[in-house]
């Protein structure tokens, strides 16, 4: 279900295993002997439970799906490739690239020619990528796979992964700076929710998109991570449709949004790679206006650029777009 034009492969493959009826728990990362200086073996242990042992901080990182990507830029390691740049570019402007980054192929489908061509020191990625790719991508450097989500913890998830990220790239003391940032920035959007006596005020969260002129809604349930975090600023979930194990993604149409109520609605497309499809669609459409939401107003697309399935940069202008839709 790979979306080329609109770079939803990560997304999808978990609507993907939803359709299907698609876990576990956040495992801490394992922790090397503090941070190890250049030259100085790290062994580390991945999502599949497999030992990765590197040199010393791996510094020619190339990060294979987003999050891994806004991990590695956050903390300072600009990678030497990355997969569908341009991609990334529009999706993901809380931690943009800088400087010479190689495209290395579309995410899920890497060039490993390419990638073997960057003598990387570390490949990293999540457990999204087929496990034939990695296969062939060990024979090019070690790779580090990430748990790519879980629905039971995706906070915790997030953290979990960064640190992980952070061990293998020497980058501890970064990490610990941007979780910190990150904590702050949800106490001062609570602050704020409560201010504005919004605590407790239920959010429904969505992206959309239209195949064969049919507008599928996706509802980003209280398991995925822009719903717990939605959630930490006092806002739950309105969904009470079930998400899948991973993700916490779910589907519905227009007739599924009356099950709603009187919520603050908030969706994000982007302008870059397709037309808003709920403008596009559902302008016009009784059912859509006959939502309480909808006639109130309280129907808010948020800013382009924040991925939802990113880290704690992107998470943080999550907070700042919800905080100024629901109080503005």
């Amino acid at each position: 279900m790979r979306r080329t034009t609109r770079n939803w492969s990560l997304p999808l493959l978990a609507a993907t295993v939803l359709a299907l009826a698609a876990c576990g728990t956040t495992e801490p990362a394992a922790t090397p002997d503090a941070a190890a200086p250049t030259g100085e073996q790290i062994t580390l242990t991945d999502a599949r439970g497999q030992q990765v042992v590197l040199d010393g901080p791996a510094e020619r990182t190339v990060g294979l799906e987003w999050n891994v990507v806004e991990h590695l830029v956050s903390l300072g390691v600009m990678p030497v490739g990355v997969a569908d740049v341009e991609g990334y570019g529009n999706w993901v402007q809380s931690a943009p690239l800088t400087g010479e980054v190689t495209d290395v192929g579309v995410r899920g489908e890497p060039s490993v020619e390419s990638i073997a061509a960057l003598d990387p020191d570390l490949v990293v990625a999540t457990t999204d990528l087929p496990e034939a790719a990695v296969a062939q991508l060990e024979t090019v450097a070690p790779v580090l796979l990430v748990r790519s989500a879980d629905a039971t913890d995706p906070i915790g998830r997030m953290r979990a992964n960064v640190d992980l990220v952070a061990q293998a790239t020497g980058t501890q003391d970064a990490a610990a700076t941007l979780l910190a940032d990150f904590d702050a920035k949800l106490a001062e959007g609570a602050a704020a929710i409560s201010a504005a006596g919004l605590e407790g005020r239920p959010m429904a969260f969505s992206d959309a998109y239209v195949d064969g002129g049919q507008l599928s809604i996706r509802p980003f349930t209280g398991g995925s991570l822009a719903g717990a975090v939605a959630a930490e600023l006092g806002l739950p979930s309105a969904w009470t449709i079930e998400g899948d194990p991973d993700y916490g993604l779910a589907s519905t149409d227009v007739e599924g949004l009356t099950a709603l109520g009187d919520v603050e609605y908030l969706y994000y497309d982007n302008a870059a790679v397709t037309p808003d499809p709920i403008t596009e669609t559902l302008t016009g459409n009784a059912v859509w206006e006959s939502l309480p939401f909808v006639r109130a107003g309280n129907v808010t697309r948020l800013p382009d650029g924040i991925w939802m399935f990113g880290g704690p940069a992107s998470m943080q202008a999550y907070v700042d777009a919800v905080v100024a839709a629901v109080t503005g």
